[in-house]
């Protein structure tokens, strides 16, 4: 075992991220029992089934299962895009700042990015950043959302301010993409389907892996046409896969029983907030919880690895996100108890190193 390894098994209560979670025994049950085929071959009826379902939840034709939520954005950059194009999208973005800048290194396109605290923008700020077209000047063509902000803490676009940029796209021919990584927490949040949210895009995506609790995987939809392109590229940067019904069956058992429970995870969330609300030294943001997702701000004397590494000593993680920056995620695998014995404990070492 190496040494990673061992830190890792020693953390009880982990909050650093949803993508923590583990497939739960009925999951795994759901797994060992799926029927495969060749998913290449179109062969796979559990591929088929998970793609046909959520195809059917987004309002979209087709879907196409894949590795991971970072393929799906960057398919559909790649189908999307020409080289030289550009890509707007909130500064604090995923697909901006934490995908190994793929869209310039595969799609060729680069980022028009537009500064907002929650991740969070508005159809007059897309229309600021539509380039004029001329010939020297790169090619405005798509333009990306992110429901929930990750870095937004976990803020929930609303479905007016969504038809409104994609009003306003379809106004300059534009595409428009959702990262939907944690659609089904805005789904659960707003009490809204998750084909209200996507109306009129030309792609969205779910993921698997965060707060449904699957070990892998994402599904992106969109058009006929659109998903025949993203399959060229599932080939060409390795995506494709055979007997893939063992990971499609989890997330089927996901979407049965796994989506409304999102509420715990934003209630224990909200709970880590007000536990930690009043705290020298430290602001929530935001400051009032909407999903799963919380940052706790540090005063210059508070240092976030010190704090990281003293809740590590007690079996417990939250993310460092930087020297005065730390990140809170909730999810199945964290009970209510589990959460509020962390905040707990946040609070004890704030109070320690500030005496």
């Amino acid at each position: 075992m190496t040494s990673a390894t061992s830190a890792t098994s020693a953390i009880a209560i982990d909050l650093v991220s949803d993508t923590s979670t583990r497939p739960s025994r009925d999951m795994l049950a759901r797994m060992m029992a799926a029927e495969t085929g060749d998913e290449q071959r179109g062969e796979d009826p559990t591929v088929l089934q998970l793609c046909e379902r959520i195809a059917d939840l987004l309002g979209m034709d087709d879907a196409l299962f894949l590795p991971s939520g970072t393929m799906c954005n960057q398919i559909a950059f790649l189908v999307h895009c020409r080289p030289g194009d550009e890509i707007i999208a909130a500064e604090s973005a995923h697909v901006f700042g934490s995908e190994g800048a793929g869209a310039s290194a595969l799609a060729g396109a680069q980022f028009h990015t537009i500064a907002t605290p929650n991740g969070i923008f508005d159809a007059a700020a897309v229309a600021a950043h539509i380039r004029a077209p001329r010939m020297r000047r790169p090619r405005s063509r798509v333009v990306a959302v992110e429901q929930t902000t990750n870095r937004g803490g976990g803020a929930v676009w609303s479905v007016d301010e969504l038809a409104a940029i994609v009003a306003l796209a379809r106004e300059h021919s534009l595409a428009v993409h959702m990262d939907g990584a944690r659609l089904f927490n805005a789904v659960v949040a707003a009490n809204t389907p998750a084909k209200a949210f996507t109306a009129g895009f030309d792609s969205a995506w779910i993921d698997l892996s965060k707060g449904l609790g699957c070990p892998v995987g994402g599904v992106l939809a969109g058009s006929k046409d659109f998903i025949a392109e993203a399959w060229h590229w599932k080939h060409r940067l390795g995506g494709a896969m055979r007997q893939s019904g063992i990971l499609a069956a989890a997330g089927l058992y996901a979407l049965d029983h796994n989506v409304n429970r999102l509420a715990e995870d934003h209630a224990n969330a909200r709970l880590f907030a007000d536990t930690v609300r009043g705290l020298d030294g430290v602001t929530l943001s935001p400051e009032n919880v909407v999903t799963n997702i919380l940052f706790l701000e540090l005063d210059e004397g508070l240092d976030a690895g010190t704090i990281g590494a003293k809740l590590q000593e007690k079996g417990m993680r939250i993310g460092v996100e930087g020297p005065h920056r730390m990140r809170v995620v909730t999810h199945l695998d964290v009970t209510r108890d589990g959460v509020k014995r962390a905040a707990e404990a946040f609070v004890e070492i704030v109070q320690g190193m500030s005496a």
